[in-house]
């Protein structure tokens, strides 16, 4: 087959060479021993939910359930937070990604860099001082009620969906490449989840969020080096990969349609990042685990060394699938696989006369599962008691919260077990248009956060309508891409020096630090133009678009209607952006820009009584207060000074 020939493919029968699919996926079969090992990890997970469950305080209190009682240290939380957004769709999505266009993705691991220092001098103080619970209830401390319920029920529609295409994602591609019972591997994953959640609270989903990305980077080392040695030794990956045109140099093309350039990954990934780390209430929630301020910005810096270790070990895993198929009879079996079943085609290829090793990658592939769904089934439990029930109920006795609380992460656990079933009814364009939904909703969020941290002039009707618009364009983009993509022309084909592979569209979008697109760059593209053009905007800069239009139209409604005041604002709930950036304005002209205290005076406890936040989220005054309590009123003390300065002062 000369290199410039196209093979058809047909994406409903995933047939290419009649025979060559189910010749190739025949073989691919699993033995006893790698099921006991994948009944381990379930065995495992849940005996760690079982030991919370009966140990310490017994989960009897939401403050132990929901925030482990803020007793965490840095390391566990760490971990957490990285296994949280490190999905099975990601494992899967990012080798199959560098396999067809190469390491420029690698480039996101650049962004990394800004992602995690700006939350954890910014948003982690703000939020761990509040005392806040859930992340949602800063909006209300800042803007007002209905301002917390829309983040709220946005934050619920994105998680939802998402989890549901987590748990089904991984199972179906299994399923495709081994005949691994789909339902079964669905049911054992979403009920072992939900039973662990709901008996260990967060304590079991933090230490087996732990013990599963041990697992994971245990799965993905062993087939990277079974690999690198089927393959000839790293010299030879390297001369293949090399020839094939698989390492990339840094590309600064500055056209926002372009999917992976430096300012698309280096720069919009900055905001997906924000997005995940500063605003999510998954993320958050562990941030407010930890032990101490210091606790949680710790965690945050700890997870740069292992979010790079993950980027690494699935880039490598691509770079040898490249080198191990490229120029062989077998490549073409890869090139008839949708691209969530192409990483475990290869799995299975390499470790099929290894038993235990195929079983111990499928655990590291559910083990990401795991991890995302529990975390999802916690932060929705969070922010259902929390935002949504306890306001309306102020009188609930703790232990009745306690006990609606794990019925809510049980009830969120069945959900996801439906909505599996209904994406398994759903078209891929569908389930595009899920991964596109989850990706472009944190972009509104993270604009009405930064609407209220950085801008103090900005008042409830601009939050709302700023959150609204930013939706709206959010919308608007996301599923334009997808019908102009739907509707467009032929099947991609990516060219390879060694040989051509026709990929299918079929899953590449995904959430979290692996987000990848759905459309693959053409033998020969056409510039699209217009309104098309619009649509064309690479999904890196969906963030950045959305936040920025919550918060400049946040800002304009603002001025119209009112700016707020001074002395409407609660104190501890601004970041002093503003007053940092204006250091050269007279104190005088700055008060009435920034529409704050100014950074000179300090105001007094009578000014900025203490605020502590009893079970049900809401501010009331008390006379007493504890050494949190005294910690908090430092914060208040110096809210208008910037992180660094505080932390000194503590």
């Amino acid at each position: 087959m000369s290199p410039s020939t196209s093979i058809p493919f047909s994406h409903s029968s995933h047939i290419l060479v009649p025979g060559t699919k189910m010749d190739a996926l025949a073989q691919m079969h699993f033995t006893t021993i790698d099921y006991v090992i994948f009944a381990l990890l379930l065995a495992a997970s849940m005996g760690i939910g079982l030991y919370y469950a009966l140990s310490g305080g017994r989960q009897r209190t939401t403050q132990e359930f929901l925030l482990a009682d803020r007793s965490m240290s840095c390391l566990p939380v760490s971990l957490s937070l990285i296994a949280t957004f490190q999905s099975a769709v990601a494992i899967v999505g990012v080798p199959a990604e560098i396999y067809t266009h190469g390491t420029q993705y690698w480039f996101i691991g650049c962004a990394y860099i800004l992602g995690l220092f700006i939350p954890a001098h910014i948003f982690i103080p703000v939020f761990y001082r509040l005392h806040l619970t859930s992340a949602y209830q800063y909006l209300e401390l800042r803007f007002s009620k209905p301002v917390r319920i829309c983040g709220t029920v946005t934050f619920i529609f994105q998680t939802v969906i998402y989890m549901a295409v987590c748990v089904y994602t991984p199972a179906l591609a299994l399923n495709a490449v081994t005949g691994f019972n789909l339902w079964g591997a669905v049911l054992a994953t979403g009920l072992v989840c939900t039973l662990y959640t709901t008996l260990g609270g967060l304590k079991a989903v933090i230490w087996t969020d732990v013990f599963q990305t041990l697992v994971m980077f245990a799965g993905q080392l062993a087939v990277i080096v079974v690999g690198v040695q089927q393959t000839g030794g790293v010299a030879e990956v390297w001369r293949k990969v090399s020839e094939g045109n698989r390492i990339s140099g840094i590309d600064l093309n500055p056209d926002p349609t372009m999917e992976y350039t430096f300012w698309t990954l280096g720069v919009g990934g900055v905001f997906l990042m924000l997005s995940l780390y500063g605003v999510n209430q998954a993320q958050v929630q562990r941030y407010l685990s930890a032990k101490t301020e210091r606790d949680a910005v710790m965690s945050c810096y700890m997870v740069f060394p292992f979010l790079q270790l993950a980027l690494a070990l699935s880039c490598v895993m691509g770079l040898v699938m490249f080198a191990r198929y490229c120029g062989e009879d077998n490549f073409h079996n890869l090139g008839v696989l949708s691209k969530n079943e192409m990483v475990l085609y290869f799995v299975m290829d390499m470790l099929q006369g290894l038993p235990g090793l195929s079983g111990l990658f499928v655990c590291c592939l559910f083990s990401a599962a795991l991890s995302t769904i529990s975390s999802a089934f916690n932060s929705l439990a969070t922010v259902t008691m929390e935002d949504l029930i306890k306001p309306h109920c102020p009188s609930m006795t703790e232990a009745r919260s306690t006990l609606l609380s794990k019925g809510l992460a049980c009830s969120y656990g069945l959900l996801c077990l439906a909505m599996a079933y209904l994406t398994h009814l759903m078209s891929d364009s569908v389930l595009q248009a899920a991964f596109k939904i989850f990706g472009m909703v944190g972009g509104p969020l993270l604009g009405v956060f930064c609407l209220g941290l950085f801008f103090p002039w900005a008042n409830s009707t601009g939050a709302l309508v700023g959150l609204g618009s930013g939706l709206v364009m959010a919308f608007w983009v996301g599923i334009g891409s997808i019908v102009t993509r739907t509707s467009g022309g032929p099947a991609a084909v990516s060219q390879f020096n060694c040989t051509v592979v026709q990929l299918s569209e079929n899953i590449t979008t995904a959430m979290g630090t692996a987000l990848i697109s759905t459309a693959m760059p053409t033998a020969t593209p056409s510039r699209p133009m217009g309104l098309q053009r619009f649509y064309s905007l690479s999904f890196m800069w969906y963030s950045a678009l959305n936040s920025f239009t919550v918060v400049i139209t946040g800002l304009i409604v603002s001025f119209l209607t009112g700016p707020m005041k001074a002395e409407e604002v609660t104190p501890g709930t601004l970041y002093p952006l503003l007053g940092n950036m204006l250091f050269f304005v007279p104190d005088k002209l700055k008060q009435k820009l920034c529409c704050v205290t100014p950074l000179g005076h300090r105001p007094t406890i009578q000014e900025c009584p203490p605020v502590q936040h009893e079970s049900n989220g809401q501010a009331v005054h008390t006379e007493e207060g504890s050494v949190e309590e005294e910690e908090r009123q430092s914060f208040l003390l110096t809210s208008h000074t910037p992180v660094v300065e505080r932390e000194t002062t503590l």
